[in-house]
């Protein structure tokens, strides 16, 4: 069987093809639109990184105020000071660091720093290291002014001998802001 063509006088061959307005068309299909990224990874992260400056910054603190407390001296009775005081002056014979427990512009250290000089001649003299230690405070408190007695020990060894030497002295401490040692005196 073989196609016919239609007759020169059907309505099929006169009228055009017809075809669908493009306004009338269907959208093309549409692309699902890209996935953002996710907005929880981004939270997390920003969570995170909160965390992180957070510890950075307590950690920071924390940190200046254990310097802060390592490098201050405690200055807080009148007995510490005093301790401090001869620890600085006495055991390791650092004066400027025995000068941060002293009262400002005061001089009044004259017998103590004779009895520094005659344990180093001592020292020297016998060959021997001279020991310092420090007992029985006793803290007699007047307002903004403090007596500090203290038992002050020397002790050495020579020629395998121990031998030691106790002697009573005074110190005054006075507290403006915090308390410091003004004078020493031998009892």
């Amino acid at each position: 069987m073989e196609s016919v063509p239609p007759s020169a006088g059907s309505q099929v061959s006169r009228v055009p093809a017809q075809r669908t307005p493009p306004e009338e068309l269907a959208p093309p299909a549409v692309a699902p639109a890209p996935r953002q990224p996710r907005r929880r990874l981004r939270t997390v992260l920003t969570v995170v990184a909160g965390v992180v400056a957070a510890l950075c910054l307590a950690g920071g603190v924390v940190g200046y105020l254990v310097y802060d407390r390592a490098v201050t001296p405690d200055r807080s009775t009148p007995a510490v000071v005093v301790d401090s005081y001869l620890r600085s002056y006495l055991v390791d014979q650092n004066d400027v660091r025995s000068r941060l427990f002293s009262c400002d512009g005061v001089t009044e250290f004259d017998a103590l720093r004779r009895l520094r000089d005659d344990l180093a001649a001592r020292e020297q003299r016998f060959a021997t290291t001279m020991w310092v230690s420090w007992e029985r405070f006793q803290v007699i408190r007047v307002d903004d002014s403090a007596e500090v007695r203290v038992d002050l020990t020397f002790t050495a060894e020579v020629d395998g001998i121990r031998q030691s030497d106790r002697q009573a002295w005074t110190f005054t401490t006075r507290f403006n802001e915090d308390w410091r040692v003004c004078s020493a005196t031998a009892n």
